[in-house]
């Protein structure tokens, strides 16, 4: 089985060539691509948009070249790639087909850099602008829908995502948090599609959060599963550390893992393990999370 890693905080931090390099020899196979970061979290809120993806294609494929090139040049691939979120703003329909427009430039920049898989979280509204099951559901199904012709285009699966949601410092279920609905979303968007283009991405710390007993949450959604967000929390918070360095049962997974019959990528989505250290101690921080998923890969394959 390959190891990933996703390429925040380090190629932010250290630049792309220096970042490819320290993920090369670190152990890493490949990288989950956060192309989230040209279009954030705050300019879709609050609608200031730096106008990345209002490019041309051209244009986009060009600002990636040095992403792809340095990624050739340490024998890096792209096993999976974030994209921007929220993708749905309540109220605001200009910002959410702005939002749609750069998800499918997104599935082209997957199809250019040779990434696969490509994770889109649900739409969902935050804890006190909750929207009924009936009209989150057809929403979602709208949105992913709209990529279905970029999707086969490219020939990349687009993977759906457990999520959580909080209020006055109490953690509840969003959307796909319940591992049968998660379940439900996939298939009938594949029954809509006509051939498997959407997955399922599981993440570890959302499942612990909200007290799901991680073997059972995978054997649940079973082979859907196309890509992991690996990472470890408190129960409390969503901290995005290094496994074992919080409560999970890494046992259970290892054995979800290996009786569901996953044996792609285990990609690790623990930046807060780095940015919790100083940059010069990058190196032994990812160099212990690539030994982790080395020796997740054998437990899961023996």
């Amino acid at each position: 089985m390959k190891i990933g890693v996703q390429t925040a905080p380090i190629l932010d931090n250290l630049g792309i060539d220096e970042g490819f390099r320290l993920i090369h020899e670190a152990g890493f196979d490949c990288v989950d691509f956060n192309i989230d970061h040209c279009m954030t979290y705050r300019e879709i809120t609050t609608g200031e948009f730096s106008g990345f993806f209002d490019q041309s294609m051209d244009d986009i494929l060009k600002a990636t070249a040095p992403y792809k090139e340095a990624a050739e040049k340490y024998g890096v691939t792209f096993a999976q790639a974030h994209a921007p979120f929220p993708t749905y703003v309540k109220d605001k329909p200009q910002t959410n087909e702005r939002v749609l427009d750069a998800l499918k430039k997104c599935v082209e920049i997957c199809a250019y850099v040779g990434c696969p898989h490509l994770i889109v979280h649900p739409a969902f509204c935050p804890y006190e602008d909750r929207l009924d099951p009936e009209t989150e559901w057809d929403i979602n199904i709208k949105m992913y829908s709209a990529l279905i012709p970029v999707l086969k285009k490219c020939h990349v699966t687009c993977c759906l995502e457990n999520m959580f949601t909080g209020h006055k410092g109490k953690i509840y279920e969003a959307i796909c948090s319940d591992f049968n609905e998660a379940a439900a979303y996939i298939d009938e968007l594949n029954d809509l599609a006509g051939e498997d283009c959407f997955g399922f991405c599981l993440d570890t710390g959302h499942a612990l959060l909200l007290g799901h007993d991680i073997y059972t949450a995978i054997m649940q959604v079973g082979e859907r599963i196309k890509a992991l967000h690996i990472h470890d929390n408190d129960g409390r918070d969503d901290l995005h550390i290094a496994p074992y360095t919080g409560i999970l049962d890494w046992n259970r997974f290892i054995a979800g893992m290996r009786d569901s019959g996953f044996r792609g990528v285990l990609s690790f989505e623990t930046f807060n393990a780095c940015n919790k250290v100083d940059q010069e101690l990058y190196p032994e921080m990812l160099k212990l999370i690539a030994a982790t998923g080395r020796m997740f890969s054998r437990r899961i394959e023996g």
